[in-house]
């Protein structure tokens, strides 16, 4: 077969296998896990069609002379070490459990796929287990199993728990779960001598592959890199409106201010973690009302009050029910009630519409859209029941929890005090999204007049484009101060939920503004308004706030370097659609147009290899917190649709239509709809272990 037959066979398979991924997230969400991993991700079929698409791979590569383009050679052939390493995982690895009992000593475990009994060859015995917590609070930092492996007559001690496995003889032991009474404890155990040697050797080629490709002048990323056609460059855009607090009439009996500001620097326990008394009444205030202080009374006079005058404040209307659906089931007339009209008597009127919702439900549901009203419904329900249930707890005593008199439990420092009520006094995140959008709509009406309406000469020298660069600088800077407190703060690398991933998003995103903009000028604006966007994401996730510390799993250095990877990635795609955008409303612009090509050209480079990366130093971490690599999740799928789709990109001897500007930059566009799906759609619509949804 001639090489264009080859190529033709290689995107068939390639787009196939992309709708075949899209198409299992969609049955998974529709049939269940094991539905899709019987039919589709284990079955022959689907492994032949990888199989498939690697050997005319292969064959590809070996029709082109690419002895000259070695970096290209390495990284190709670093993706076919990976799938070569999978393939050996599902041809010879093993999976399974094994239930360790205090005092017993076993030497089988029991296989996933077929609940076959298969013997190790050694003895392991369960000496005794614990759950390590966070000092003074309920929160569990790790679950430890203490064992005793015997391997040809010689005892060792070993220690088993989160992100800290047991490997012998080829067999590696994970933390899984525990018996209720700590009597046991459940290991999940992988033996796979071989695929997992191969996969890894796989990814070290594909990270110095992807370093090679950057940095060798025979890549064609040095050559964009050093184009003639970055001497002269443009700019671009952003959106915008402002909202203003507003100060309603003083309530019913209150603490005084100067009394309530006392209680400001107490320290209690809350959210399983040490912090000011500012803190539990900021977020129960911010949660019960939908803002940090109510009808300007600071958020300790809310909380004081509520347990001086508990009688009077349920009559208070500051529940916020958002659903109009709710309010019409509860036959309330406003959005905001009291905690009494919740209540017929001793009867929780909020339980009898849950009761029969659950009902209604369980008669059936039609379509897709009554589907989706119910869960909403549904979520709306919970939320109202969570700001109840925290009332009931202020009123109880079971809110808030002092510190032990017993030195149990180290109290914060002064200086954490006081940096925890600057971050809460400050909303960082609603200040940045109003000014980067702001500025970014200002920048681009100026870009329209300075190089589309009216082109003039040299940009630098226009206070516009100062004012634009002194505020990308500042929100930079202001954006990682308040970041890294946030991090001081919590103790930890905030990277544990969506709001923190989308800081981190944002600070990518004006860091990388604030260094390639005197190289291209359009990521000065384009920096702006995309921060202020994610920012305003952000926000809007911040208004359930929670600083605190996190399960077990997640403490992992690979959680944070593999997020960050990610995260960087994305915001590199964020620029890449802009400029897509900006291009074809400049297309008959032939200079313009030329720039922003090179610009996505670009930036598609470290953005897919960066994906790449991330994405197997996951993979990476999932092994050695959960025993297994690759799990077909839908976050996994859909990151490595992303992978996928935006890798084409690169072919444009292959894919033809890549080379028409106009066409390579919708299919950008387009493209970047996967990124909003790995993030946003799989978190809120297709759900898994990787969702920070609910």
């Amino acid at each position: 077969m001639e090489v264009r037959g080859w190529k033709i066979v290689g995107i068939f398979l390639y787009v196939t296998l992309i709708i075949v991924l899209v198409a299992a997230t969609l049955l998974e969400q529709a049939y269940g896990t094991s539905f899709v991993e019987t039919h589709i991700y284990r079955s022959f079929w689907f492994c032949s069609l990888w199989g498939t698409l690697a050997c005319v791979l292969l064959r590809v590569l070996g029709k082109y002379r690419l002895g000259m383009r070695f970096s290209v050679v390495w990284w190709h052939g670093s993706l076919l070490v990976i799938l070569g390493g999978a393939l050996l995982t599902f041809l010879t690895g093993e999976k399974g459990y094994v239930h360790l009992e205090q005092g017993k000593e076993i030497s089988q475990f029991v296989g996933t796929s077929d609940q076959v009994l298969r013997e190790m060859p050694f003895h392991i015995r369960l000496d005794s287990f614990r759950v390590a917590y966070y000092p003074g609070t309920e929160a569990p930092m790790d679950y430890l199993s203490y064992v005793t492996c015997r391997v040809e007559g010689e005892e060792r001690k070993e220690v088993i728990s989160m992100n800290h496995i047991l490997s012998v003889d080829g067999y590696r032991f994970y933390q899984s779960s525990f018996d209720t009474d700590w009597s046991g404890s459940w290991l999940s155990v992988n033996y796979d001598p071989w695929g997992i040697v191969v996969t890894y050797a796989g990814y070290v080629c594909l990270l110095f592959s992807a370093v090679s490709l950057l940095v060798s002048r025979r890549e064609t990323f040095w050559n964009l890199l050093h184009h003639p056609a970055w001497r002269k460059v443009g700019l671009i855009c952003a959106l915008w409106g402002i909202s203003l607090p507003v100060l309603q009439a003083q309530p019913v009996r209150v603490l005084a201010r100067q009394d309530a500001e006392k209680l400001k620097t107490r320290q209690v326990i809350y959210q399983d973690r040490v912090v000011p008394f500012n803190t539990l009444a900021r977020d129960f205030t911010l949660k019960l009302c939908g803002s940090s202080s109510y009808q300007g009374l600071t958020p300790e006079q809310v909380v004081a009050s509520w347990l001086l005058y508990p009688e009077e404040w349920q009559h208070e209307p500051m529940f916020y029910v958002k659903s109009e659906n709710l309010r019409q089931m509860l036959k309330l007339k406003s959005d905001h009630v009291a905690l009494v009209d919740l209540f017929d008597g001793k009867s929780y009127r909020l339980e009898k519409v849950w009761n029969e919702w659950q009902r209604k439900r369980q008669s059936g549901l039609k379509g897709w859209l009554e589907q989706h009203q119910a869960e909403k419904l549904e979520k709306e329900i919970r939320e109202l029941d969570e700001k109840v249930g925290m009332v009931l707890m202020l009123k109880k005593g079971t809110l808030i929890r002092p510190l032990p008199t017993d030195g149990s439990v180290e109290p914060l420092s002064s200086l954490r005090v006081l940096a925890e009520l600057c971050y809460n006094a400050i909303p960082f995140s609603k200040i940045l999204f109003m000014c980067n959008l702001f500025l970014g709509i200002v920048g681009f009406f100026w870009w329209l007049r300075f190089y589309v309406v009216v082109p003039q000469g040299n940009y630098r020298r226009n206070w516009v484009y100062v004012v634009l660069k002194v505020g990308l600088w500042t929100s930079c800077l202001v954006h990682w101060g308040a970041y890294l407190l946030r991090w001081y703060i919590g103790g930890r690398i905030p990277l544990g939920n969506g709001p923190e991933t989308m800081l981190f998003l944002a600070g990518c995103l004006l860091l990388g503004a604030c260094i390639w903009q005197r190289r291209l000028v359009l990521l000065l604006p384009s920096g702006l308004l995309l921060s202020g966007w994610v920012l305003l994401v952000a926000w809007l996730g911040e208004k359930n706030p929670q600083i605190t510390p996190l399960m077990p799993v997640l403490l992992s250095p690979w959680l944070s370097i593999h997020v960050s990877i990610i995260m960087i990635s994305y915001a590199l795609f964020a620029f890449i659609c802009l400029c897509s955008i900006l291009a074809l409303a400049v297309r008959k612009q032939v200079a313009q147009m030329q720039r922003l090509t090179l610009c996505c050209r670009l930036l598609l480079y470290p953005a897919v290899l960066l994906l790449g990366i991330g994405i197997f130093i996951g993979a990476v971490w999932a092994n050695v917190s959960w025993g297994s690599y690759w799990t077909w999740d839908p976050k996994e799928v859909w990151a490595l649709i992303t992978f996928l789709i935006y890798g084409a990109a690169f072919h444009g001897k292959s894919f033809s239509l890549f080379r028409h500007p106009s066409v390579f930059h919708l299919y950008l566009i387009l493209a970047f709809s996967t990124v909003l799906m790995t993030y946003f759609g799989v978190n809120y619509v297709l759900g898994g272990m990787h969702s920070y949804a609910g």
